[in-house]
């Protein structure tokens, strides 16, 4: 009999442990006396003994956790961790006996983050689109009229039109992978990539940018020999987008014939920090908190004029949160500035 008891718990402890949903067993004086490897997943390893107020650091999950202890009913609600990657769980907290109550936990931030993406996917297109198509209608209205009979004229309207178009090309595939990574930011990447390798093909693929505005790019590794080549986890396209990002922002703001400088160091304990420098106007102390919300530009018609969309540093701070990293940014007015990431090694 004992032999069957152990087997059929061994079974039930595989089936909790295999289901795609959290659950933690806590005692009537909320201390977690048990949790399936999604709960350990979502609230760290140390949770087993832990009291609930730990757990969770809500006081209206305490508040439902207690109401269920008293009245032997059920209570449901949303739980949202603190972190730079923004996550939203559904708790069912029900009553299984005097002794033990259930929590499961329900992971809703795939259709959380897909009901933003959609929001804001309209009101930003609406918005941002309506500027070069309200331009682009301009000229075409002009054009059909049969105003224009200047071939000059009609080539400075076709150019205008032109460049128009490809803007609001440019902003749709960024809005497209900016609404990718936010969909999939709570999604934490697990292909190993050699990240020295992976910068060292962006600035090859730039050398050409660079060399047209007598700049150098130079990279400047500061390892221990037994980190010579660093692996991260992360997917290759998005980490490869945050640094054509931040170093072709360094070849368009830098001044000319200067040197951008990547620097790749041991940070914390297994991170790597990677800063990206350039020489030239820096950015004013009241714009750094700002640049990466999208669309902010600290000169607008600058950024228009090379091309921007005023998406790509909200697009690599995504990115850098899915990876769980964190970005910074320092500079100094008409000295340099530094864009700096700090990635979890492999």
């Amino acid at each position: 009999m004992t032999d069957n008891t152990s087997s059929s718990n061994m079974h039930t402890g595989a089936l909790i442990n295999m289901m795609n949903d959290g659950l933690l067993l806590v005692d009537s004086t909320g201390h977690v006396i048990e949790a399936n490897r999604a709960a350990v997943r979502w609230l760290g390893d140390k949770i087993t003994g832990s009291h609930i107020d730990r757990c969770f650091g809500q006081d209206d999950v305490s508040a439902a956790f207690h109401a269920v202890i008293s009245d032997d009913g059920e209570e449901e609600l949303v739980f949202r961790p603190n972190g730079s990657v923004r996550r939203e769980f559904r708790l069912r907290i029900r009553r299984l006996s005097s002794e033990q109550v259930a929590i499961m936990m329900f992971d809703m931030t795939l259709q959380r983050n897909l009901e933003a993406v959609r929001r804001d996917f309209v009101a930003n297109v609406s918005h941002e689109l309506r500027s070069p198509l309200t331009s682009l209608a301009g000229f075409i209205e002009t054009m059909m009229s049969g105003d224009v009979t200047d071939e000059a004229m009609r080539t400075r309207f076709l150019g205008i039109m032109d460049e128009e178009a490809k803007r609001m090309s440019r902003l749709i595939d960024d809005l497209l992978s900016l609404s990718r990574v936010e969909v999939e930011e709570h999604i934490v990447p697990d292909k190993r990539l050699a990240l020295i390798t992976l910068i060292s093909g962006v600035c090859d693929s730039l050398a050409g940018s660079a060399k047209a505005r007598g700049m150098s790019i130079v990279i400047e590794k500061h390892l221990a020999s037994t980190k010579d080549a660093p692996e991260i986890l992360g997917n290759n396209d998005e980490i490869t987008g945050v640094f054509m990002n931040l170093i072709e922002n360094a070849v368009k703001y830098g001044a000319a014939n200067t040197q951008i400088t990547i620097t790749i160091s041991m940070a914390e304990t297994n991170t790597i920090q990677i800063d990206v420098t350039n020489l030239g106007e820096g950015i004013a102390a009241h714009h750094l908190s700002r640049l990466t919300e999208r669309f902010y530009r600290v000169d607008k018609a600058r950024s228009r004029q090379i091309g921007g969309t005023g998406l790509g540093l909200a697009i690599v701070k995504h990115i850098v949160n899915r990876h769980r990293g964190q970005l910074a940014i320092q500079s100094t007015v008409g000295e340099s500035t530094t864009f700096s990431v700090v990635l979890p090694m492999a």
